[in-house]
């Protein structure tokens, strides 16, 4: 069966933030789904598709590290600066937006720091995509 397709306003979540963000999707693609321009694997640039999450937990995130170690090793949280550098995976096998798999309500998109992003709320609500 169908995923639900991902679109502009979809809400999403990293593993290692504390705040949900909106997946913003450029309508370069010029493909809408209930109104909203469809996403797909491509949209996974940092700060342009992919904002901020708050703040980071990860050691593995260089500026969390070193506050980390300020503090005696307490855990030290610091701004959210996503890095992903792979697109969304899976896409949608047989459903393409402007040449590309379609995202879907069941891809996630993987942060340089550990993270894994994924979507919460799709923004469509009847439109499937396989």
């Amino acid at each position: 069966m169908g995923q639900p397709q991902v679109v502009a306003t979809a809400t999403m979540m990293c593993s290692f933030g504390v705040a949900p963000s909106v997946l913003n999707v450029l309508p370069i693609n010029r493909v809408t789904v209930e109104g909203r321009p469809a996403a797909n694997i491509m949209d996974h640039q940092p700060i342009l598709n992919i904002p901020p999450f708050g703040v980071c937990s990860s050691l593995a995130n260089p500026t969390v590290a070193a506050a980390t170690a300020a503090a005696l090793g307490v855990l030290t949280p610091m701004p959210c600066i996503p890095v992903t550098t792979a697109p969304w995976m899976p896409g949608a096998p047989t459903t393409l937006v402007a040449n590309q798999p379609a995202l879907t309500a069941s891809s996630q998109c993987l942060c340089a720091w550990g993270g894994v992003i994924a979507i919460q709320m799709p923004g469509s609500m009847r439109t499937l995509v396989s």
